[in-house]
């Protein structure tokens, strides 16, 4: 699927959802009995769609040891909106921009994917965006360690998606993950690829 695809079938974020029915994922999703937590608080995440010459991939970012809420995870950029922010999509573009160096003038706003509630008491807003080379990167170093891409054909393959679980506070927690070479994609980030995935199907 190339990016030119993914464009015609995302129809931005003000017709979206005459498309497709608002919807609340999360942990829930795989856990029936835990529902959402109460007194949530906004924030938004950019998933950037990279235009390169060999295939599209998506952009990653590996957050620090040091944090304070999901060290050492893989996520997309992003976090908590600001009152300054006038829209979700300007959350996800400001916080991408302080944790990467990214520029907003380098990123095609498609539209939103379905509302992702973490156990952590936040209801992100997934922001989908193409983002065309060339560009440049300065992470910031006490948010993100690194930043790599993943081809968007091994996250669009049904195979790849897996359910793994954990015991979290004497409970069996289930959750979707992207095993990729070394790397461990799981928890929100790999739930909202599966909405994108799940998206891409429903539009072609």
């Amino acid at each position: 699927m190339t990016l030119d695809d993914v464009r015609k079938r995302f129809p931005g974020s003000t017709t979206a959802a005459r498309l497709r029915p608002p919807k609340i994922r999360g942990d829930h999703d795989l856990n029936p009995g835990f529902g959402p937590p109460q007194g949530l608080r906004e924030a938004s995440v950019l998933v950037p769609l990279v235009e390169r010459a060999e295939g599209a991939t998506v952009l990653f970012t590996l957050r620090t040891a040091s944090l304070t809420a999901h060290a050492g995870q893989i996520s997309f950029p992003g976090g908590r909106r600001e009152a300054e922010d006038r829209s979700p999509e300007d959350t996800a573009l400001r916080e991408t921009e302080e944790e990467i160096g990214l520029s907003r003038d380098r990123i095609e706003i498609l539209g939103q994917l379905d509302t992702y509630v973490t156990r952590t008491g936040f209801r992100v807003t997934p922001v989908v965006g193409l983002v065309r080379p060339p560009f440049t990167l300065d992470p910031d170093p006490t948010e993100v360690d690194e930043v790599f891409e993943v081809p968007l054909s091994f996250i669009l393959d049904p195979a790849n998606p897996q359910r793994h679980s954990r015991t979290f506070m004497g409970t069996e927690r289930y959750f979707y993950a992207f095993p990729y070479q070394q790397r461990y994609i799981w928890g929100a980030t790999a739930g909202m690829l599966v909405n994108l995935r799940d998206v891409l199907r429903e539009m072609s």
